[in-house]
């Protein structure tokens, strides 16, 4: 007798549940969602003019926030440092390669390290991005930005770092997920 084969679930449909769902959470005392702003994150690197990788990477870089598929955000709400930029980088990279999930992985650092290295990044912060930055173990030292700046994709990281600081506006209209599925289709890692 033959067993019916299980469709595996379209990880693209995967994403859009939790940007439907979870994504419609408060963000961690922001004025947007948690999908809004990830959403205005992946916007404002399309309007920049970023290569497709690095529009995914702003759209899905706080993917690991959320509570039922990755990590919660219970830690960060009790000063506790949930890693979710690194839980977030390992879950996508079931599907995506490292050209998405490296700046996701490294955009908690581009903020320490911006907070380090350049004048006047602090200021720009929000309250709860410093609460974070305060959870995630401050600015980098002078030894740590160097160690930062010799990463690959460093560089890919500081760009999502920057639209993820300006992706939380509640007036900024911006596309729904579905706007960007067929750029995330085209990224997916084929097996």
């Amino acid at each position: 007798m033959n067993a019916a084969a299980v469709d595996p679930v379209d990880p693209l449909d995967e994403l859009a549940a939790l940007f439907d769902g979870e994504g419609s959470a408060e963000y961690l005392g922001e004025a947007v969602t948690q999908a809004g702003h990830m959403l205005q994150a992946g916007a404002l690197a399309e309007a920049a003019g970023a290569p497709a990788a690095l529009i995914a990477a702003a759209l899905l870089h706080d993917v690991g926030h959320f509570q039922g598929t990755v990590t919660g955000r219970d830690l960060m709400e009790g000063h506790q440092d949930n890693r979710h930029s690194h839980t977030g980088a390992d879950w996508l990279g079931q599907w995506f390669g490292p050209e998405v999930t490296e700046p996701v992985r490294l955009h908690v650092a581009a903020k320490r390290y911006l907070c380090a290295a350049e004048p006047g990044y602090f200021a720009l912060l929000s309250e709860a991005s410093v609460h974070t930055l305060r959870v995630q173990g401050g600015p980098m030292t002078a030894e740590q930005a160097r160690a930062f700046e010799a990463l690959p994709g460093a560089a890919d990281a500081i760009a999502v770092r920057r639209w993820d600081e300006r992706a939380k506006d509640p007036e900024l209209a911006t596309p729904g997920f579905a706007h960007f599925r067929p750029l995330l289709a085209s990224l997916l890692i084929r097996s």
